[in-house]
């Protein structure tokens, strides 16, 4: 064990500086301000693959957002910018207080030295009310980070986690994870999903678990199918659960297909599909039991949106399809599609089309059984990149047939895209977003909407507490 303490020393010694600047910095910044990024230069009119304003990027990092009503306040994080460079990623910490309506300088919790919005921070927030910061990275570049705040429900003061896995005999430092979705179970302890690179797909699924986010079990591998995957989980009543695509062997990772869904009802100690049926893991067949829908033989692509667990504790999915990963007409339709289980099969139906594979919208089932959908599907001031105007859509029949109920911005210079609902989102700040030009750096807003569908826009400048500003568009 002392061997093990030192090298946790100086494993968390090296996280907490990089050349001697400090990374975790707890300052407070003077606005609210998102990064600006951009992935594959195409070549074409689009200009890139995907860009725009993603400080609330992307579908596979999960939560941005947590409303808790002992408080009475939605803490949030998202991927900041400096005010002379909006291409230099912050991790940023806020939260929006229910009772004045206002929110306050939100504070800088650290610098990844890079501008890759890949490395956009989560949030999960614990029984005791400690936020939980988990600060992810873009394969294995650079170190991933968990952070926690000493005192409960506050955003001044966080403190490097030094987090360690069991593996065998040994404890081993928490170093590194990508796409991380941490989700915290009451009175149970913290389920996160993640992709490990090149173990031993370029993208595997996996999970791990710990009752105190300092000690976590062994990961556990879940699927590694040729080349990997993309997958988005959820935590309902009895059960965890992840839904993924794949990508094909020898196509690259612009193309993935199918849709797969499995889940736990013991924090991953046993493993089924949503029928019941029990699952040898890691999946490594293109053909097995977790298949929700077989798209390969469609020729079509699968993006993940968003996962909820209905009002039976049943998993409904979001997704979208086309037929390539290249942006433009060429590749239309770009389908929203829901997969519900219904307790015997998988239930789907299309919802409505947008213009861009990365138009990123989240998923509600309200109490009464409406489902929402808020995701910015009508055309914006740059087409076919992505984002666009944000629009939210209704339907009461589980997803057999959409209306759209209200459009929520129009008007706007730059695409609006990555809405995000907060976990137990409260009705005065039921989505979050950002904004961004898609054929070029800008800068970058931060937005919310309440459930009536009236849009805020965060201050970029400020001097003390601040109340948002209803969005002129």
């Amino acid at each position: 064990m002392k061997t093990v303490a030192i090298t946790l020393c100086s494993v968390f010694t090296l996280a907490a500086t990089c050349g001697g600047a400090e990374l975790t910095l707890n300052q407070k910044d003077d606005g609210y301000r998102g990064v600006w990024y951009m992935n594959q230069p195409s070549g074409d009119e689009y200009v890139y693959k995907y860009s725009g304003g993603l400080g609330t990027y992307c579908a596979k990092h999960q939560p941005f957002a947590v409303y808790r009503p002992e408080v009475g306040k939605t803490f949030f994080v998202y991927g900041g910018a400096t005010k002379d460079d909006n291409r230099r990623l912050l991790h940023m910490v806020s939260y929006f207080d229910h009772k004045t309506k206002t929110v306050p300088r939100p504070t800088i919790l650290l610098d990844k030295k890079t501008g890759d919005a890949h490395d956009n921070p989560v949030l999960s927030i614990d029984d005791a009310g400690h936020l939980w910061i988990f600060a992810t990275s873009h394969g294995t570049a650079r170190p991933s980070y968990i952070h926690r705040s000493k005192k409960p429900y506050d955003i001044e003061d966080f403190e490097l986690v030094p987090a360690v896995r069991q593996d065998g005999d040994e404890q081993v430092p928490i170093s590194n994870f990508s796409y991380m979705q941490a989700w915290h179970v009451p009175q149970r302890g913290f389920v996160c999903f993640f992709t490990k690179y090149n173990h031993p797909a370029k993208r595997t699924n996996m999970m791990m678990s710990s009752r105190d986010g300092v000690h976590w079990r062994p990961w556990r591998t879940l699927a590694a199918i040729e080349e990997g995957h993309y997958q988005i989980s959820a935590v309902g009543d009895s059960r965890a659960g992840a839904a993924f695509n794949y990508h094909p062997q020898g196509k690259g990772l612009n193309w993935r297909t199918n849709l797969y869904y499995l889940e736990t009802p013991d924090l991953g100690e046993t493993w089924r599909t949503a029928a019941g049926r029990p699952l040898s893991l890691p999946l490594t067949e293109p053909e097995n039991p977790a298949l929700v829908h077989d798209y390969s033989r469609l020729g079509l692509n699968v993006y993940l949106k968003d996962i909820r667990f209905d009002a039976d504790d049943r998993p409904v999915i979001l997704f979208l399809t086309s037929k390539s990963y290249e942006s433009g007409p060429k590749n239309d339709p770009r389908t929203w599609t829901t997969a519900r289980w219904t307790g015997t099969q998988w239930d789907i139906h299309p919802a409505f089309t947008s213009d861009n594979n990365y138009d990123m919208g989240s998923l509600w089932i309200d109490e009464d059984g409406a489902w929402r959908i808020i995701a910015p599907s009508e055309t914006g001031p740059q087409p076919y990149n992505p984002g666009g105007e944000a629009a939210m859509w209704l339907s009461d029949d589980q997803g057999r047939s959409w209306r759209k109920q209200k459009q929520l911005t129009s008007g706007s210079e730059r695409n609006h895209t990555y809405i995000r609902r907060p976990v137990n989102a409260h009705p005065d700040f039921y989505a979050f977003w950002a904004d961004g030009h898609g054929r070029q750096p800008s800068l970058s807003r931060l937005y919310f909407c309440n459930r009536a569908g009236e849009v805020f826009v965060l201050p970029r400048e400020m001097d003390d507490t601040a109340k948002p500003e209803r969005n002129a568009n």
